[in-house]
C-alpha cells in the first residue's frame, strides 16, 4: 500500500483516459467516488465483480456515489471485455474504466504490490472534498462483497452527515453510537436522556431516522 495514502487526507489527483472519455478526479469534487482496481480484463473473478457492480449500479447512484474502475489494461481491452460481458451475461457496464497500461495511476494509489505487475483488488471511497474516507485491499484470488461495500458506504455517509459512529455489523435502521462525553456534565445529561440507551456512561446508543 502506498505510504502516501492516509484516511482523511487528499486522494492523489489524476486525469486518465477511460471507456467513457477522459476523467479527472478534481472534476468530481462534490460527489462521493468509489475508485476500485481489478487485476485484469478477461479474468473470471474480475468478470464476476464487474457483473455485480453493474447490477448494483443504481444502489450506488442513489447514494450519490460515482464508480470508476481501473486496471493496467488498455482502454481498447476494456471496451472489448465489457462488450464480452454484455454478450455472455446480458449486463451493460455503466461506469468508466481507466486504461492504465503504464501503471501511473495505480501506483499513485498503491494498487500494485512490490514485485508484481497486476493491480490487486483495491477499493477506495473518496469523499466530496476529495479526501480518502475508506480504503480496502483484497487479494488476487478473492472477489469483493458488494453488499459489504454498500454497507460501509452507508455507515460512512451516516457519520459524515450526523456526526455519529456506527457499531460492528451496523446497517441502516440499527442504533448508532453517539460521541463519547467530554465532561462530567455531559455524562449526567446523557444518562438522563430518554432517547439514549446507555450500557455504561461511555457507550450509548441512539435510534435515529436516517434519510
Amino acid at each position: 500500500m502506498s505510504q502516501q495514502l492516509q484516511l482523511g487526507k487528499p486522494a492523489p489527483d489524476f486525469c486518465a483516459d477511460t471507456t467513457q472519455g477522459q476523467v479527472c478526479l478534481k472534476d468530481l469534487r462534490g460527489k462521493w467516488v468509489l475508485f476500485f482496481s481489478h487485476p485484469g480484463d478477461f479474468t473470471p473473478i474480475c468478470t464476476t465483480e464487474f457483473v455485480e457492480f453493474a447490477k448494483r449500479y443504481q444502489d450506488f447512484s442513489k447514494r450519490g456515489v460515482f464508480l470508476i474502475g481501473l486496471s493496467i489494461d488498455t482502454v481498447f481491452s476494456h471496451i472489448s471485455w465489457t462488450r464480452n460481458i454484455k454478450e455472455k451475461f446480458g449486463v451493460d457496464i455503466p461506469f468508466p474504466i481507466i486504461g492504465d497500461p503504464e501503471g501511473k495511476v495505480a501506483r499513485a494509489f498503491g494498487m500494485i504490490p512490490e514485485g508484481k505487475r497486476e493491480t490487486v483488488r483495491a477499493v477506495l471511497l473518496i469523499d466530496p472534498d476529495g479526501n480518502i474516507a475508506w480504503m480496502a485491499y483484497y487479494p488476487y484470488t478473492n472477489g469483493r462483497n458488494i453488499d459489504e461495500i454498500i454497507r460501509v458506504i452507508d455507515a460512512i455517509q451516516t457519520t459524515y452527515k450526523y456526526g455519529v459512529s456506527t457499531p460492528a455489523n451496523w446497517r441502516p435502521g440499527d442504533p448508532v453510537v453517539i460521541p463519547a462525553p467530554k465532561t462530567k456534565e455531559e455524562v449526567e445529561a446523557r444518562l438522563k436522556d430518554p432517547s439514549v440507551e446507555c450500557k455504561d456512561w461511555y457507550i450509548c446508543f441512539k435510534r435515529m431516522e436516517i434519510k
